[in-house]
């Protein structure tokens, strides 16, 4: 958990309020990663195909992370809404930002962060590495 921030958006908010509470849960993210010794290397990178939250490195690997950030479980955790589709597209994406870069043949990880985040509470964060 990170105490550091508390939270008063809620993803049954209009829609910029869920992309405030998405942005926010990015940030929460970043910071997290971070604090386990990863550099981040950009945030929201975005083509015409997509975006990926954030890419960051190991030192021995670039790290894909997909961040989903939710209010509240009612309708699942944020990693339960991470699909196939969201997957194949991520994936498409990191071959896109690592072809811009000339990066071929080093190793590469595809992370979920899934920030549960109750409005008045401090941000949960549980890190999946390696999930897809």
């Amino acid at each position: 958990m990170v105490s550091a921030f508390t939270g008063s958006l809620s993803d049954d908010d209009t829609r910029d309020r869920r992309h405030e509470l998405g942005a926010e849960g990015e940030r929460v993210a970043a910071h997290t990663l971070e604090r386990q010794g990863l550099t981040i290397l950009e945030q929201n990178w975005h083509c015409r195909y997509g975006e990926l939250d954030i890419i960051a490195s190991t030192g021995d690997a670039v790290v894909f992370c997909e961040v989903r950030t939710r209010s509240c479980a009612d309708y699942g955790t944020p990693e339960e809404s991470v699909r196939a589709d969201k997957i194949r597209r991520v994936r498409a994406l990191a071959r896109r930002w690592l072809h811009e870069r000339g990066l071929t043949g080093c190793c590469v990880r595809f992370d979920v962060l899934a920030v549960l985040w109750p409005p008045g509470r401090a941000p949960h964060v549980k890190h999946f590495q390696g999930v897809f």
